[in-house]
């Protein structure tokens, strides 16, 4: 049986733990890595696809030069895919993204969450279609929210579940064993929702004027390390709020 032909788009830890999961089981799964494609601040991506000879594309046009690719796996891959880079795969594209579906589409996820006392969280495989994360759901994973949970909690969580979560369906996505559910079938009872990266600058600016409990929720939803903390502003001057 001829190998299946594979790409893979990434960025950040999450990527490149999914690529080495991705790597480890070419020869079981039968198939083989012919391209991967990161961006520059990816640096850990780049230097495992150079240690392990695999070839690192420069840009969505040398993805679309490539003569036959069977499937597409996109992990936290910054760039929104058109049409055409969507079939460029003969047999399937799809994206991990770290949230459940479809409540939860775009970026700011876990902010949201806790900011709405969500219970229950979870991580999604989902095909790759035209807009946001709006692709049927192939896979998912689900799982109570700790009681007190900060930002960086969740985050470290689903990315955890995230990682099983792709580890348990590789074969199955490899060999197109899976029943595609329409995300629109279940916007009545999930819900939906689609948040832009930029939103996280309202979520961040306080109000002393709201009551404790909403202070703490915004406060515990946004201090995360390495990102600007939560904030108040003071005549136009942000004053930085911390644990």
């Amino acid at each position: 049986m001829n190998k299946k032909k594979v790409v893979f788009l990434g960025s950040k830890n999450i990527g490149l733990e999914c690529l080495k999961i991705l790597y480890d089981h070419q020869y079981k799964l039968n198939y083989e890595i012919i391209g991967v494609l990161t961006n520059t601040k990816s640096e850990n991506i780049q230097k495992y696809s150079a240690k392990n000879n695999l070839k690192i594309l420069k840009s969505l046009n040398e993805f679309l030069n490539l003569d036959k690719v069977h499937i597409t796996i996109s992990v936290q891959y910054h760039e929104i895919l058109n049409i055409n880079c969507i079939k460029k795969a003969q047999d399937l594209a799809i994206n991990l993204h770290m949230a459940p579906l479809p409540e939860y589409r775009g970026c700011n996820q876990f902010s949201l969450a806790i900011i709405e006392n969500k219970r229950i969280f979870g991580t999604t495989i989902h095909k790759i279609a035209e807009g946001i994360d709006s692709g049927d759901i192939l896979f998912e994973s689900r799982f109570e929210v700790p009681k007190g949970c900060w930002v960086e909690e969740l985050y470290e969580l689903t990315y955890r579940k995230s990682l099983e979560l792709f580890q348990n369906s590789l074969s199955d996505i490899i060999s197109m064993n899976f029943n595609s559910i329409s995300q629109a079938s279940l916007k009545k009872e999930r819900g939906t929702s689609l948040h832009y990266r930029n939103e996280i600058n309202n979520l961040k600016k306080i109000d002393f004027f709201w009551n404790k409990d909403k202070i703490e929720k915004h406060i515990k939803a946004t201090l995360m390390t390495g990102f600007e903390p939560p904030f108040v502003e003071i005549d136009g001057k942000k004053i930085f709020l911390k644990k």
